[in-house]
């Protein structure tokens, strides 16, 4: 008999969301015992990580537009032309220090409790137009991209190792692909339950 499954609190409930892909994806405890471990590998990485990354959404007129909007967080010296805008502005350095944040947090977690969920959420959730004065305000298709080069990034790391051998390479993959996989659905939930305009 399949188990049923309450698609208003799929969409209302964060923990029970989670609880529903964690068990389709079968993600564990083990899986974040084996992201913890990347974690001492990749930290050396991560800064230069999230450089790669801006310099790829600097590629694109599309993406790069969205650094000179307002973040509500950042309150120092803004540049507004596009064309002065670079990795060493101030609001470039403090989004770059966020995500760095944030992908240390990620593969960190020890327990993936209720606040950390939330935490997920709301780092989706900000990134919509449903956030209030927290909006940033992008259109899905970037977050898509952004999250797959970033995968991407992470999975050269993880072949390029020499701290890991091929079996535990093999464990560390599969935990991150399931890492990302439920990281997008709590940014797509939020694109999905109300529908996104963008600019």
């Amino acid at each position: 008999m399949a188990n049923h499954i309450e698609k208003r609190l799929l969409n209302t409930n964060v923990r029970y969301r989670f609880d529903y892909i964690a068990k389709f994806l079968n993600f564990t405890v083990d899986d974040i015992a084996v992201l913890n471990n990347f974690a001492k590998i990749a930290h050396p990485h991560i800064q230069t990580l999230v450089e790669v990354i801006y310099h790829k959404l600097f590629e694109y007129d599309i993406t790069k537009e969205y650094f000179i909007k307002q973040n509500f967080v950042f309150k120092g010296v803004k540049t507004t032309d596009n064309n002065q805008l670079t990795l060493q502005s101030e609001q470039m350095l403090f989004r770059i220090d966020s995500i760095r944040k944030y992908l240390y947090r990620i593969l960190r977690q020890h327990i993936w409790n209720d606040a950390f969920l939330q935490y997920l959420s709301t780092i989706g959730k900000m990134h919509t137009n449903l956030a209030g004065a927290h909006s940033i305000d992008i259109d899905y298709i970037h977050i898509n991209a952004m999250l797959g080069y970033l995968q991407h990034t992470f999975i050269e790391i993880i072949l390029s190792s020499e701290e890991l051998d091929d079996a535990m390479k093999k464990t560390t993959l599969l935990a991150l692909n399931k890492l990302f996989w439920i990281q997008n659905d709590f940014f797509s939930m939020h694109y999905i339950v109300t529908p996104h305009d963008g600019n």
